[in-house]
């Protein structure tokens, strides 16, 4: 492993018991098989971590057809994921501690299937809304305790982990791209048919996490609690009482923070927009739900790729400055030649999205322990995501009143600048520990 990756398992033994979030502590023996069936879990837990946003977003002309939808309450259901993730991601941390990770993700992963299930036949907008907003919560506690699960039971795998599971999570934001269209079409043209098929895939993933539903955060598989914490984090307080970062002092904090809300606002326009981006433009909407697959796919080598690379390097800037780059070709070869070069700004704009998993995995670096994870995890992503809120709203509306995508795509890559700066600033080699306590 790489001396980074190494470096975020030192304190992983050093804990207080409720500064997990999760059952069981590194140095308890553990069955090989709970491991096994655990990595199974984040796999299927991450496949469904996006279909519910790209499915719709691929059908996104024929939803808005059938329920009477002008393009501003699109682009609020397109603004809907970053809400739902922002309110919901909050509480991930506090209900993890008090039911057990396994059974908020195994209820999560409920959650996602049924809204998936129920959402195309409700029959109008609103109920569209709640519905979606249902399997959107499932998703909001999930993306929260991803990183808390991985720097748990993997503190020496990070970066190889963080791949693993953003891989996935890239592999099924593409597969609902790609195929909602198609498998529409097989279905007699019935978008809700379309659209509801993913719940199955939903349903699957809450099995393998029935056998970690009973588990509860403060202790080990054993019922024991945890050793105290031995590097002076958290002194001073009751077995029982979670450490609390004052998580807002932190520069680097609010600088991943800011960093993640501006990918999550350029990931969010892209899955809501893309697609009719190119059908405007005279791309047939198979092709453009493939172009959007395309660019969502590129997550699926890079996701894995990335997270190991900025493990290695005690400064992410340079991938942080990278990825931006390719954004701002992408967009400008959106703005020019939406169609004639619709395969090269779909591959450039898929690298560009590729700061989500980067995000994630400077959210496991940025911290030394469980708990800290844990709470640079909900305030990053809960705080992100409230930031990206406006973003595909706003492109809705500006698309609707300037009649054309030149405005928006404008928004789109001047929003890429201030990503890039404070990207930066969130890749320096420091810890909130040390941030919050000075």
């Amino acid at each position: 492993m790489t001396g980074d990756e190494t470096r975020t398992a030192a304190p992983a033994a050093a804990r207080t018991p409720s500064a997990s979030v999760l059952p069981e502590h590194p140095g308890a023996p553990a069955h090989a098989w709970r491991k096994r069936l655990l990595v199974v879990g984040i796999v299927l837990a991450a496949l469904n971590l996006r279909p519910a946003i790209t499915s719709f977003g691929a059908l996104l002309e024929e939803v808005r057809d059938g329920l009477g939808m002008s393009g501003s309450v699109a682009g609020l259901l397109t603004s809907l994921p970053a809400l739902c993730f922002a309110v919901f991601g909050v509480t991930a941390p506090r209900l993890a501690r008090r039911f057990g990770p396994g059974a908020v993700v195994c209820a999560g992963m409920a959650a996602i299937a049924t809204g998936l299930l129920v959402r195309p036949f409700v029959g109008s907008t609103a109920a569209f809304l709640l519905t979606s907003g249902l399997a959107l919560a499932g998703i909001a506690v999930s993306n929260v305790l991803m990183p808390v699960i991985v720097k748990r039971w993997f503190p020496d795998r990070v970066g190889s982990m963080t791949g693993l599971y953003s891989m996935a999570l890239a592999l099924g934001t593409a597969s609902a791209a790609a195929v909602t269209v198609p498998v529409t079409d097989a279905l007699g043209g019935d978008w809700q048919a379309g659209l509801a098929v993913w719940a199955a895939l939903a349903a699957a993933a809450v099995v393998p996490w029935l056998p970690f539903v009973r588990e509860r955060g403060a202790t080990s598989g054993k019922g024991a609690p945890e050793p105290p914490q031995r590097d002076g984090q958290g002194q001073g307080e009751s077995a029982g009482q979670a450490p609390v970062l004052r998580i807002t002092r932190s520069r680097t904090a609010w600088a991943l923070a800011v960093f993640f809300g501006l990918q999550a606002t350029a990931a969010y326009i892209t899955m809501g927009w893309m697609a009719q981006i190119f059908r405007d433009a005279g791309v047939p909407a198979g092709r453009a739900g493939l172009l959007l697959a395309v660019t969502m796919v590129m997550g699926v080598p890079l996701a894995f790729v990335i997270p190991r690379l900025a493990a290695r390097l005690p400064r992410q800037g340079p991938i942080v400055l990278a990825l931006g780059v390719s954004g701002l070709i992408g967009y400008a070869g959106l703005y020019f030649a939406p169609a004639a070069g619709a395969w090269a700004w779909a591959v450039l704009l898929g690298v560009a999205n590729c700061a989500f998993p980067l995000a994630l995995t400077m959210v496991g670096m940025r911290a030394r322990t469980g708990g800290g994870v844990a709470q640079l995890s909900a305030f990053a992503q809960s705080t992100g995501y409230l930031i990206s809120i406006p973003g595909p709203l706003l492109v809705g509306v500006l698309y609707q009143h300037s009649g054309g995508w030149g405005l928006p795509i404008a928004l789109m890559a001047g929003l890429l600048m201030p990503q890039m700066i404070v990207g930066v600033l969130a890749g320096r080699d420091r810890t909130v520990e040390d941030e919050a306590a000075s």
